[in-house]
């Protein structure tokens, strides 16, 4: 029997009625829209609409339009993309009137860590405002914190569209953060600046929707706009396990033609894309489902599209040759022999010309290293070294090959740390020897002469507390230097490492205060000629198997000549350490390293940051908490419990006097390093006493009660400057 005609029409129909349906983004009976925003699964709007009840939409009708929000954090959403969102900001603001009153403050915070989101390293951290400070904390451990200074004097300054320090700042966020908290302050509170910028404002956002402008300095309405104006963007992604480990579990979310991708945020989790060449909604079954290619006609006019999965192919009409994407008619030339003569003359002209490409690449990369050797001084360096005694024998100038095969290739696994000035690799060299290898980010050439002689003399430092400059390698663009390795972590770390180490007792804590001590006395007064390092804080303290100190990290180092003992730098350092004089006149001393070093003893004694994120003003900078301690005799209050429970009130007591001496605000009031050592090494010897915390109460109180000297009458502000 023959087939009917019309049900066969009718069923070609219906066919090409199936195909043409859209695929869903949604699940059954679940809507797909709220207000203006698209919400496609695993998110969803309603019961059971979702995958999780993290990806619950709240769709809030009583605004017109609707509004939608995250349910469990109610986070309102502007935009859902494939692995991103973009929701409502929050902005930081310190407001003042003219006579430097705080007339309003509000801090921000987010926590996501129990969530499935985290904060995208797209966000940039922006200050604005004229005389203000901004500070963005993560409370895990180790937790990360940074923060930027927005200054200018007058709007003349500031540049429109330009957020580069001056009326506005930007910093980066790492990978992975899943809460922060944030605020921001003025150093002078406006006082200056309150005519054109009665606020600071800081927020995380999309760098990409915010353009600075010069009124932004002076309008009432920035916080509210810049919320709705500048998204925050999160990262999110499907639970905590990793495609390996998720495609083996029952609950495996990616569906048919789709691959699975793995969270780059290093929290674990995962996310589903459609394979090319297929479209829709990769959680919803039966997955993404296959492009016509064909419908676009891809191919040559005279060619024949034919779709497959996920791809097509194209051939060419009768009485054309050709691959279909190009088809001429066909002729009695002798096409096949004729491509396979010029295939072969092409191939060996390929051959030929990766040959000659590599010997010049060679012959290239050695001239520019050798070019390189030059401009970094390298021929200066070695007439130097050849000049000087045989105890310079042992400085090495190590090949640039030499420490790509050290650090297998800057391998990201071997950083040891960065900072301002470089990245530290760690490195095995052919003999087996760990070293730490510095990478510097930038080099003056104007000043080889100088970077040679620094590296000469820091050669020459044989101190069993500084860490030993080995050699140099000059065949890069940037020289890099070669220090012998320390292994156990710095002295920031094991002052603030929540979980505590057995052997950091009150004991080691002073025995690591008098070999940084002494090692910085030698550099300013024993190493030939003056070293000011300029970046003394516990970071740059690290600390062998045995926990002896080892200065480090000379990156912002100055060699001062012997005929002078001050040096007019650019000014750099790190905030919170940074010696408020150095800060106001650019006039570098050896006082300036007594200042850092008083915060760094401060560090020891109390177990706090140089800058904390708290909303207690005065507690925000420990230099300045601390000498206001002491000054209202409250300082046993501050002091970290093992320092109370181990220490002798006599040692206590004056070390707290030396960190006020060090913490001076005036260069010329502080003591050298020299005197610092020696009244170090001096508590050392007394005798030690537990006491309690009533005997410390009693015993604190009567001793401090004599008045600070006049000096003290000031506070120091996050900016290092000076207020009656």
């Amino acid at each position: 029997m023959s087939p009917n005609p019309a049900c066969f029409y009718l069923f070609l129909w219906l066919l090409s009625l199936a195909l043409a349906i859209p695929t869903s983004i949604v699940k059954p009976n679940c809507k797909s829209k709220c207000g203006n925003l698209t919400v496609p699964y695993p998110f969803g709007i309603g019961t059971d609409c979702s995958i999780d009840p993290w990806f619950d939409i709240n769709c809030n009708t009583s605004f017109n339009p609707p509004k939608s929000f995250i349910s469990e954090i109610n986070f309102e959403i502007f935009d859902i993309l494939d692995y991103t969102l973009r929701v409502k900001n929050n902005v930081s603001a310190a407001c003042y009137n003219q006579t430097g009153d705080l007339k309003s403050s509000e801090d921000v915070g987010i926590d996501l860590t129990t969530s499935p989101f985290t904060i995208s390293d797209t966000n940039k951290f922006t200050v604005v405002g004229c005389d203000d400070f901004g500070t963005i904390f993560e409370d895990a451990d180790p937790g990360f914190n940074n923060g930027c200074y927005a200054l200018c004097s007058s709007i003349e300054e500031v540049t429109e569209g330009e957020c580069s320090d001056t009326g506005c700042c930007q910093n980066d966020i790492p990978k992975g953060l899943q809460s922060f908290s944030e605020s921001v302050s003025s150093g002078y509170r406006d006082m200056n600046v309150t005519s054109f910028n009665p606020c600071a404002y800081a927020f995380l956002g999309d760098p990409n929707s915010f353009r600075f402008s010069v009124s932004d300095l002076s309008d009432p309405t920035f916080q509210e706009r810049t919320a709705q104006n500048v998204p925050l963007v999160l990262e999110w992604a499907i639970g905590t396990l990793n495609c390996s480990e998720a495609t083996k579990s029952h609950d495996f979310a990616c569906f048919e033609n789709s691959v699975c991708v793995d969270s780059e945020t290093g929290l674990g989790g995962y996310r589903c894309t459609c394979l090319k060449g297929y479209e829709g909604n990769p959680y919803l079954s039966p997955g993404c489902t296959d492009i016509n290619e064909c419908e676009s006609n891809p191919c040559d006019e005279h060619g024949i599209c034919t779709n497959t999965h996920g791809s097509f192919n194209c051939s060419c009409k009768t009485g054309y040759r050709g691959d279909g994407r190009g088809c001429a008619e066909n002729s009695q030339f002798p096409v096949i022999k004729f491509s396979l003569a010029i295939s072969s003359g092409i191939l060996v002209m390929i051959i030929a010309a990766m040959v000659l490409y590599f010997s010049i690449k060679k012959h290239t990369l050695k001239k520019l290293r050798e070019k390189f050797f030059q401009l970094n001084g390298g021929l200066l360096l070695k007439q130097r070294l050849s000049s000087k005694e045989s105890n310079m024998n042992s400085t090495k100038i190590f090949s640039a090959e030499e420490l790509v095969k050290a650090t297998n290739k800057y391998s990201d696994d071997r950083i040891l740390g960065r900072g301002g000035y470089g990245i530290v690799y760690k490195g095995i060299l052919h003999d087996h020897q760990v070293v730490a290898i510095k990478k510097s980010r930038i080099m003056d050439h104007s000043q080889i002469e100088q970077f040679i002689n620094e590296v000469i003399i820091l050669t020459q430092v044989n101190h069993r507390n500084v860490v030993k400059l080995l050699g140099c390698c000059l065949e890069t663009e940037v020289p890099m230097l070669v220090y012998e390795y320390v292994s156990n972590d710095t002295l920031f770390y094991h002052i603030h490492n929540k979980g505590g180490v057995p052997l950091f007792s009150w004991d080691n804590r002073l025995r690591i205060a008098t070999e940084a001590a002494g090692a910085l006395s030698y550099l300013h007064s024993a190493a030939g000629m003056t070293i000011i390092h300029r970046d003394v804080k516990s970071p740059n303290i690290l600390l062998d198997e045995y926990y002896t100190a080892k200065i480090s990290d000379f990156g912002a180092s100055r060699l001062v000549p012997i005929d002078q003992t001050q040096i007019s730098t650019l000014v750099q350092g790190t905030l919170g350490y940074l010696d408020p004089e150095y800060f106001q006149t650019s006039q570098l001393t050896e006082k300036s390293d007594v200042y850092s070093f008083g915060v760094v003893l401060a560090e020891l004694m109390t177990g706090r940051k140089p800058l904390s994120n708290t909303e207690i003003e005065e507690e925000k900078i420990l230099a300045t908490y601390f000498v206001m301690s002491l000054k209202e005799n409250r300082l046993f209050k501050i002091l970290d419990p093992r320092v109370l429970r181990e220490g002798s009130l006599e040692q206590i007591s004056c070390i707290a006097e030396l960190v006020k001496r060090c913490l001076r605000l005036h260069g010329e009031e502080r003591p050298t390093m020299k005197e610092v050592t020696i009244e170090l090494e001096r508590l050392r010897k007394w005798s030690k006493y537990p006491w309690t915390e009533q005997e410390v109460q009693e015993d604190v109180s009567g001793l401090m009660s004599e008045q600070p000297s006049d000096l003290y009458s000031v506070t120091i502000n996050p900016d290092l400057s000076t207020e009656e």
